[in-house]
C-alpha cells in the first residue's frame, strides 16, 4: 500500500462532498457495469467492499434483499446513507470495515467493488480475495484500475503516489487461487476493467480467458 489506511480514509473523508459529480466517464462506465453483471435477485444479499458514497449499494439495494456497504472513510458512508434516507432505501447498512477484515459472518452471494482494491499491494490483493472467497458467494464482480498491457503512468487512472494496481493476470490467478472462474472480462481503458468470477459457472460453465498483456 503506497499510502496507509488513515491516510487514504482521511484523503476520502474530504472528498466525500463532491466525490459523485468528480468522477470520469471510464469510472462511471465501470460502475454500470459492476452493476449489470451483480444484477441480485429480490432474495440475494450484496456486500459491497469500498463502498464509498454508494453508488454500487444503493443501485443495487431496490433489486436485491439487503446490501451491505462497507469503508475506511467515515465521511464517505456518512454520504451514503444520506443518499439512502433520500431514496427510501431501508435495506442497506454501511459500518466502517476493510478488505481484509470485511467483519461479515452472514449470507453473501455476491460481492461487489469498485475503484477501491488498487489501494492495496498485490499481496494484500490476493488476501482480500481469499477473504472474500471464504465468505462463500456465488459471484464476486470487481471493477477497478488495472493493466491490461504496460501501464503508462501518465494516463490519468494511476498515480502512482496512492495508487498501486495489479495487472489482470495477477487478478486472475488470485480469483483462480481462491477457488473461482472468471466468466467475463470488461476492458473499459487500457488501465480500466471489470472482472466476473464465478464459484460454480453458469451457462456454458466455461471460465473465460483475461485478455491481458503482463
Amino acid at each position: 500500500m503506497k499510502k496507509s489506511r488513515e491516510d487514504h480514509a482521511a484523503r476520502f473523508d474530504e472528498k466525500a462532498g463532491e466525490y459523485d459529480e468528480s468522477k470520469s466517464e471510464e469510472y462511471r462506465a465501470c460502475a454500470n457495469l459492476v452493476i449489470d453483471h451483480a444484477a441480485p435477485a429480490a432474495d440475494e444479499v450484496v456486500l459491497d467492499l469500498g463502498t464509498g458514497t454508494g453508488a454500487i449499494a444503493l443501485a443495487l439495494a431496490p433489486d436485491a434483499d439487503r446490501v451491505v456497504g462497507r469503508d475506511i472513510s467515515e465521511g464517505m458512508m456518512e454520504r451514503a446513507a444520506e443518499k439512502a434516507d433520500e431514496r427510501g432505501l431501508e435495506n442497506v447498512e454501511f459500518d466502517y470495515r476493510t478488505f481484509r477484515e470485511p467483519d461479515y459472518d452472514g449470507p453473501v452471494d455476491i460481492v461487489v467493488s469498485n475503484f477501491a482494491m488498487h489501494h492495496l499491494s498485490d499481496e494484500e490483493k490476493r488476501d482480500a480475495i481469499d477473504v472474500v472467497a471464504a465468505l462463500e458467494p456465488r459471484t464476486f464482480v470487481l471493477g477497478d484500475v488495472m493493466f491490461f498491457g504496460e501501464p503508462d503512468p501518465s494516463e490519468p487512472f494511476y498515480s502512482p503516489a496512492v495508487d498501486d494496481p495489479a495487472t489482470v493476470g495477477l487478478l486472475a490467478d488470485a480469483f483462480t487461487d481462491a477457488g473461482f472462474s472468471l466468466t467475463a472480462v470488461e476492458r473499459v481503458h487500457d488501465q480500466v476493467g471489470v472482472l466476473v468470477a464465478e464459484r460454480t459457472p453458469t451457462g456454458s460453465g466455461e471460465p473465460v480467458e483475461a485478455d491481458q498483456d503482463e
